[in-house]
């Protein structure tokens, strides 16, 4: 029986670079592009010898990129024979250690038992976690989101040209992405569908504090394997999106994996992840989503992202070479992104208490440029808004600036030359409230936050600027198991949208 766990791609919107030191807080949204793993036996039959074994066998497959790897995978240590994915190597040995971490003698042999059978993974990633403006141009079609969707579902990945095209932040991934957190989500998915398939947890049944619960196993052993896999322990901000959707974000403190590094050499793994299982991880979660009436939109410019790693590493460097000037920029940040925050949380209450003047408010101010707002407001509750709307534009204005002086003073492009063009013009549509470059920035896709079905023209305006507007959307929705393999899923969504004459 398969196991399919689908994950979200995150965009944050506040809170680059200060969300790695508590208690700093950042925004990040889900978005509807997912990551989906689809886990299930390898043999249907097992062979006679086989309670012998001492490994088992483990097929990796992914079809955009026309990859199938198989493994070896020690039943005593975990240890899978090969390396070409960290992400889901460690997503597998972690998950898998966790199970026998979590179960009694009995239901360890029943996980010996299906692990004998071996494990058969496939991943699949939504179009719009990759960059796909070489296939549309070949096409000869335009950069308009419509182009984009007429691409089958999973289309195969463009692989970079080149690996580096010079400086700091420059160096570009392996594959050419849009910078929505796809190893994040990647590997929250292939560990949720591992953890249910072994029934350490079952997602699909459970509601209120129990699904919680549920979802705080997943993201404990998705952050660890995520952590190991890069090397570092990063904020965690993008696996904790993809567990647990759209919120408002205060990093875990970093001991809490860090000093199990270590201990991964001397102990079992089964002991260290059991251990990772007790301890007491103390992230904060806040609900969040955008207002009302206000839709995400990203834009792509198709120069195939940046290294965000070696980006940050340029920043602790700035930070402690100038540790006055670097805690004066993060202070300012940090105030920028507590005004952002709060004027969206006021625009979410206001939509709440008055919706007919919220409603009529944004229709107006989304058919015009921000300095015609003021006019739309006619009485109080009008003016509180509109003045909430302008706050919350000064904000992502500050917080650009900020950031900007922060990479000039790091010697790193976190807002590049054409970026800010693309952001200015952007900022000066109609209907457009925020804009801005997403996490550490660089060249990965932007992002705007514009005001009822103003994201149409936008669009249009970003494809004059040879920026391709992508599909993704917020969806507050983290990660999920799914009834249907998503490729018989988008395969019957297509015929029944075919009109028969």
């Amino acid at each position: 029986m398969a196991v399919i766990a689908s994950a979200p791609g995150k965009v944050l919107i506040t809170g680059g670079y200060l969300v790695l030191e508590r208690p700093n807080a950042g925004i990040v949204l889900s978005t509807n592009a997912r990551f989906y793993a689809i886990i299930k036996p390898l043999y249907d039959e097992l062979k006679p010898d086989s309670w012998a074994w001492s490994w088992t066998d483990l097929k990796l497959t992914s079809p955009q990129m026309a990859r199938e790897t198989m493994y070896k995978m020690s039943l005593k240590h975990f240890i899978l024979h090969e390396s070409r994915n960290p992400f889901v190597e460690y997503a597998v040995q972690y998950a898998v250690a966790a199970a026998y971490a979590t179960f009694d003698d009995a239901k360890k042999d029943v996980l010996q038992k299906l692990l004998l059978h071996g494990l058969d993974i496939t991943i699949l990633g939504s179009n719009d976690f990759y960059s796909y403006q070489n296939q549309i141009e070949a096409r000869g079609l335009p950069l308009t989101p419509e182009s984009l969707a007429s691409l089958p579902p999973f289309t195969s990945i463009t692989f970079n040209s080149e690996q580096s095209n010079g400086g700091i932040g420059n160096s570009k991934p392996e594959v050419a992405k849009t910078g929505l957190g796809s190893s994040a989500a990647m590997t929250t998915a292939v560990v949720a569908a591992l953890l249910n398939y072994f029934g350490v947890v079952n997602l699909s049944s459970y509601s209120g504090a129990q699904h919680q619960e549920q979802l705080d196993v997943v993201h404990v052993i998705a952050q660890t394997a995520h952590c190991m896999a890069q090397g570092k322990v990063g904020s965690g901000f993008d696996v904790s999106s993809a567990v647990y959707g759209s919120h408002r974000y205060v990093r875990f403190s970093p001991e809490v994996i860090s000093s199990l590094q270590d201990a991964i050499r001397f102990m079992p793994l089964e002991e260290v992840i059991g251990e990772v299982l007790k301890r007491k991880w103390d992230h904060e979660r806040t609900k969040f989503s955008l207002p009302p009436l206000m839709n995400l939109l990203l834009g792509e410019p198709g120069t195939g992202g940046s290294s965000t790693p070696s980006m940050v590493g340029a920043v602790k460097k700035w930070q402690k070479s100038d540790p006055q000037k670097s805690l004066d920029t993060w202070k300012k940040l940090s105030e920028a992104n507590t005004t952002l925050e709060a004027q969206l949380n006021l625009l979410s209450k206001l939509a709440e208490q008055h919706w007919e003047t919220y409603s009529s408010v944004i229709y107006s101010c989304s058919m015009h440029q921000s300095e015609k707002w003021m006019e739309q407001a006619s009485e109080a509750i009008s003016l509180e808004i509109v003045k909430a709307l302008l706050g919350a534009r000064d904000a992502i204005l500050n917080i650009r600036c900020h950031m900007r002086l922060m990479g000039q003073a790091a010697g790193i492009p976190i807002e590049p030359e054409s970026q800010t063009q693309l952001l200015d013009a952007t900022m000066n549509m109609p209907g457009v409230l925020l804009a801005g470059v997403p996490g550490a920035g660089g060249f990965d896709a932007v992002f705007a936050v514009t005001l009822g079905d103003s994201g149409n023209n936008l669009a249009k305006a970003w494809s004059s600027h040879n920026v391709l507007a992508l599909l993704v959307k917020e969806d507050p929705r983290g990660v999920s198991i799914e009834n249907a393999d998503p490729r018989t899923n988008q395969i019957t969504s297509g015929i029944s949208s075919v009109r028969i004459a």
